[in-house]
């Protein structure tokens, strides 16, 4: 087996109107394709970051909140990449996210800050 590398990421939204605003307005992420699923009452959200990656975002109507932020066992966070973390924080304020202190990574130098999407998902900016 050679895994070249990872396709997608799935997320479930817990009010996914809003889920999908953030996505698409707040941080600028391009739709793809959106497929309603009528045998699940589901919608699935294909998503395009910087046409390098895919998110893909899923509403079902028996979805359960997250356990614990953000140590509960499954995905803890998704990263993102970013030139200047201080700018994209500021950025993502004045739209009305609440973000986290910037913070220097220990391991490696790097400035970070956490935020989350309206059904509680953690994210990440790291400066690269």
């Amino acid at each position: 087996m050679r895994i070249r590398g990872i396709h997608h990421i799935a997320i479930i939204a817990g009010d996914y109107p809003s889920c999908k605003r953030f996505y698409t307005e707040v941080l600028g992420f391009s739709i793809i394709r959106e497929t309603y699923r009528q045998d699940r009452d589901s919608y699935k959200l294909d998503l395009s970051v910087n046409g390098k990656y895919q998110v893909e975002l899923f509403s079902f109507p028996d979805s359960r909140e997250r356990a614990s932020w953000p140590e509960a066992q499954g995905l803890r966070h998704l990263a993102f990449e970013v030139d200047d973390v201080e700018e994209a924080a500021a950025e993502l304020s004045a739209k009305g996210v609440t973000v986290e202190p910037v913070r220097t990574d220990e391991l490696t130098g790097k400035m970070f800050c956490f935020f989350q999407d309206p059904s509680g998902q953690p994210l990440e900016l790291y400066q690269v």
